[in-house]
């Protein structure tokens, strides 16, 4: 019998398309993962991929291995994780995926109390800007919006996001107030350049009676960050319409003043990524229940819309 080690390397290799992404889940070297399959290869006599510089390809036999023991073999590993933490409370590393500035905004407060409840739980978060690969990468979790819905991964709303027009009180000190989202086109503007586009976001506010107005502000500084934009708004250098999750500290504080309030755009929800199996590891579980306990208790939704 093939031991498990190798089977599990060959498992994640054929999923993620390479030696390197699967050591990274594995915690090992990416020689380590192509010796656990050149072993399993030699010990059943056939060969399972066809290696290239670029990527690994399954031959039919290594095709027909992984539709045979990729399933069993995920159940397996969770059936392992749930019998090792029956005994105890959640155990094991915790890998999770979440924006940099929202991360530390929103998140990272809430760990001391995390570790406090499941002190056997190890936090290996990722804060990186960009749409992770859930299942190929080997997150447990992830945190974030607009995140594409892949096979076997669910996700659980926590808020919807407003995008808010605010300035610095000393930049709207002696300037007409502005009434509608056209009267923004008075004023030095801070935009967003999209990252996945290279286009400059325009957006199109609305209010609760259901009036909408394009904000036409004319661009004075142009940044793709939204943990920028918050900052440049606070020095006083334009109005900018960023959402409100990076817009809060601001307005907290004070260094930030709405312009436009009511007025809003919806810029869809943030919400927790992690893996659709029925026997979720316990490490996962209680993680999103805390951060969905936590967030409720904090008013999330209700602030990120300006409740």
């Amino acid at each position: 019998m093939q031991p498990l080690s190798h089977l599990e390397s060959f498992v994640r290799s054929a999923e993620a398309g390479s030696f390197s992404a699967a050591a990274r889940q594995l915690g090992l070297t990416p020689a380590a993962v192509s010796k656990n399959v050149a072993r399993l290869e030699a010990g059943l006599g056939v060969r399972l991929f066809q290696r290239s510089t670029r990527k690994l390809a399954l031959t039919e036999s290594g095709e027909r291995l992984l539709l045979q023991i990729g399933g069993a073999l995920g159940t397996l590993a969770d059936a392992m994780a749930g019998a090792a933490e029956a005994g105890g409370q959640p155990a094991g590393t915790l890998k999770v995926s979440m924006g940099q500035a929202f991360g530390r905004t929103y998140v990272v407060p809430l760990v001391g109390e995390f570790l406090a409840r499941y002190p056997a739980v190890m936090p290996d978060w990722h804060f990186d800007n960009r749409q992770v690969d859930l299942i190929g990468e080997g997150f447990d979790a992830a945190i974030g919006g607009g995140i594409e819905l892949t096979p076997g991964v669910v996700a659980r709303e926590l808020a919807r996001i407003h995008v808010v027009a605010v300035a610095a009180p000393a930049y709207m000190a002696g300037k007409p107030v502005p009434k509608h989202p056209s009267d923004l086109a008075a004023f030095d503007a801070i935009m967003r350049r999209s990252s996945p586009t290279g286009r400059v976001r325009a957006w199109t506010l609305r209010n609760a009676a259901g009036d909408e107005g394009a904000a036409d502000a004319k661009p004075r500084l142009i940044f793709s960050d939204p943990e920028a934009i918050a900052h440049a708004a606070m020095m006083g250098l334009g109005i900018a319409l960023m959402p409100m999750a990076f817009a809060l500290p601001g307005l907290q504080s004070g260094a930030l003043v709405r312009v436009l309030p009511g007025w809003y755009a919806d810029s869809g929800p943030i919400s927790l990524y992690y893996p659709s199996k029925k026997l979720l590891p316990a490490k996962t579980r209680v993680f999103v229940d805390f951060v969905v306990e936590k967030f409720r208790e904090q008013r999330f939704a209700a602030r990120m819309q300006g409740i």
